[in-house]
């Protein structure tokens, strides 16, 4: 799961990432909320998630391979940043 952290500051360096680990539900459920900006482009937004998705690609295999969940998906405005996060059953 440090595969995660590691991104998540890669993408947005020198900023706070807040990161939760818990228990719930007969699963383990990891988030990460970085601080990267918000893209106004369209076009940029896109591109950008697909480069934070590839760097996870090892993630999102052992994830599948255990039978978990994962995704990324930029927070609401006026709150910034991606959060990105790791279900896996118990």
């Amino acid at each position: 799961m440090n595969e995660l952290v590691a991104v998540a500051a890669r993408l947005s360096p020198g900023r706070e990432l807040y990161v939760s680990l818990r228990h719930r539900e007969e699963a383990v459920r990891l988030l990460v909320w970085d601080q990267h900006p918000h893209h106004v482009e369209p076009d940029t937004a896109a591109l950008c998630e697909v480069r934070r998705r590839r760097a996870l690609w090892l993630l999102a295999a052992v994830v599948d391979d255990w039978g978990g969940e994962w995704g990324s998906r930029e927070a609401p405005q006026p709150v910034r940043g991606f959060k990105t996060w790791v279900t896996l059953p118990r």
